[in-house]
């Protein structure tokens, strides 16, 4: 495993529509066989890196190349996107962008097609790659059809078959739920074994991928690289906070508790690590007293009773039933296809029960239009561009009470107390396109606050977003919740936002409602964990190896990183 396969000498490379470069002096061998998490947050240079080992930079991305590039011993700069291809698998974060085939079998099959290989030996292979990722019921779907996070397993099982040297997983993680991303990280550590390819990853979920084994982590920020080592001693340095990277959940505990690290200890699989020199503060952490957390409610805001529903005759909720109260804080979690979306499209009226009732403020929510919900209820999806529809950011947020015939008074009122809520008031008269994702979110809950509903749904908030981006929107919505008594509901897969930003977890499973209570009893009850293909948290697996009662401990980890991030 010492032959360096790719290898980039003093690489730059500026887009040629951008006035300075995105890659600067890069020098990075990766040998053959390897498996390299490339690590750092947005605007990093982390995709650009990968553009450049599978041809796409300077192929389909023009700009100038200084320095070398060279993939399997040829020189990009020389070699054509087609004998690249034949060393360089990519599986794309955005996974419409990759599809090809009109069904999901279709799809699996196309780089088995590509080698003309007989319908007798394509038929076997393409089952046994849908049985790995678990959609071997879906071989006759329509690929647009699926959901985000059974788009993204097609898209595992269309590589499986690739026969090349290189294969770059681009956020494999991003639309799948915590149990499916494990099955991810497994599968991708299972081709890189039996297969011996070389594996890059890139992704922000590191505790995710550190799952299972990384030969090393390659950190990047603003276009340099800033650490390249294992991954121990990325964990034992404060460089992941630093570059507003997310620590995995078990060394953010450690750290509470005061202990320090010396780069040699291993340290990134909990299972395994040697928690003796630790243990003791870590137990004198866990005795701490600390000030109980008790969030205020008001009323009952949201009641749902005995809901189901149906697409055509397949059933997808059975008999729902919760409330929501004024000013809470609620997950919804559960695993892809487990009828959270359906849910909040339900609660938002865009489609209506087939049995039972949902009321708002004790009134059956039947009698209001999609109009009128839309100022009681209002929804975010989980990309802004599929929102976005002005050019300028305070014509979007003008656009529901334009809609609506308000008053010039009234519309200019309403949209200034908005965009002075949610920090946009000095971009008002910016183009939407000249700011960042993140600050695109914020206009998308702006344009729906703007019309002042009383619960604000946010379908996967954080997804694709680096820790610095997370935490300025999550931050924003803790300030809503806490200042304007705004109710919130997210959909999320990602636990961490679950234990450091809402009180209370409902997991759906098969269509029902398997569990509705605080977010660490929830993380602490296995058979909930196992149905709901969630996972355990780090913290849960420290607490079992320090013989500590893991719901007590995350209970405490969570008020104790409130109080933190409050002084912070």
């Amino acid at each position: 495993m010492d032959t360096p396969i790719i290898e980039f000498k003093d690489f730059s490379f500026q887009y040629k529509s951008q006035s300075n470069p995105t890659l600067h002096h890069i020098n990075l061998a990766i040998n053959r066989g390897e498996k390299v998490l490339i690590l750092g947050p947005s605007g990093s240079g982390k995709s650009t890196l990968a553009n450049c080992i599978n041809g796409l930079v300077p192929f389909s991305f023009d700009g100038t190349i200084t320095g070398t590039c060279e993939i399997a011993g040829r020189a990009t700069k020389s070699a054509s996107i087609f004998a690249l291809s034949k060393v360089v698998g990519t599986v794309l974060q955005d996974s419409d962008a990759q599809f090809v085939g009109l069904s999901v079998g279709e799809d699996i099959a196309f780089a088995l097609e590509n080698q003309s290989m007989p319908r007798s030996e394509m038929i076997p292979k393409v089952q046994k790659a849908s049985e790995l990722v678990g959609m071997q019921d879906f071989l006759l779907h329509v690929p647009y059809e699926l959901s985000g996070g059974q788009k993204q397993k097609v898209a595992l099982a269309g590589v499986l078959h690739e026969d090349v040297d290189i294969l770059i997983f681009d956020e494999p993680l991003a639309s799948l739920d915590p149990n499916m991303g494990m099955m991810a990280v497994d599968l991708i550590d299972r081709i890189h074994r039996e297969q011996q390819k070389t594996v890059v990853i890139i992704e922000h979920r590191l505790e995710d991928v550190l799952y299972r084994h990384v030969d090393r982590i390659v950190l990047m920020n603003e276009g340099s690289i800033v650490f390249d080592g294992t991954p121990d001693k990325l964990l034992a340095s404060d460089l992941l906070r630093q570059y507003g990277i997310r620590e995995p959940l078990y060394i953010m505990a450690m750290k509470f508790a005061g202990c320090t690290f010396t780069g040699e200890q291993s340290l990134s699989d909990i299972q395994t690590m040697d928690l003796a020199p630790f243990r003791d503060k870590l137990i004198k952490q866990q005795q701490l007293t600390l000030e109980k957390y008790t969030p205020q409610y008001g009323d009952t805001v949201l009641e749902v009773s005995g809901v189901s529903f149906a697409y055509a005759e397949k059933p997808v909720l059975q008999n729902i039933s919760f409330t929501i109260r004024k000013g809470e804080k609620v997950a919804f979690v559960g695993k892809n296809g487990a009828g959270k979306s359906t849910m909040a499209k339900l609660l938002c009226g865009i489609i209506r029960p087939r049995e039972g009732t949902i009321a708002i403020n004790g009134e059956n929510y039947l009698k209001y239009s999609i109009k009128e919900l839309g100022e009681k209820i209002g929804y975010v999806m989980q990309n802004p561009n599929h929102m976005l529809v002005k050019d300028m950011i305070l014509d979007e947020v003008k656009l529901a009470l334009t809609l609506r015939g308000k008053s010039p008074e009234e519309i200019n009122e309403a949209v200034k107390e908005t965009l002075k809520m949610c920090g946009l008031y000095a971009m008002r008269n910016w183009p939407v396109s000249a700011v960042s994702y993140g600050q695109r979110k914020r206009v998308t809950i702006a344009s729906i606050l703007v019309l002042k509903p009383e619960i604000i749904i946010l379908d996967e908030p954080t997804a694709g977003q680096d820790y610095r981006h997370y935490t300025e929107i999550m931050e924003f919505l803790e300030e809503l919740n806490r200042n304007y008594g705004v109710t919130i509901v997210f959909i999320t897969h990602d636990m961490h936002l679950a234990i450091e930003y809402t009180d209370r977890a409902l997991v759906f499973a098969e269509g029902q409602l398997i569990a509705d209570d605080s977010v660490f009893k929830v993380l602490s009850n296995d058979a909930v964990i196992e149905k709901a293909n969630l996972k355990q948290t780090s913290l849960y697996t420290l607490a079992k190896r320090l013989g500590l009662e893991p719901e007590a401990y995350i209970e405490h980890f969570i008020t104790y990183e409130r109080q933190m991030r409050k002084h912070e």
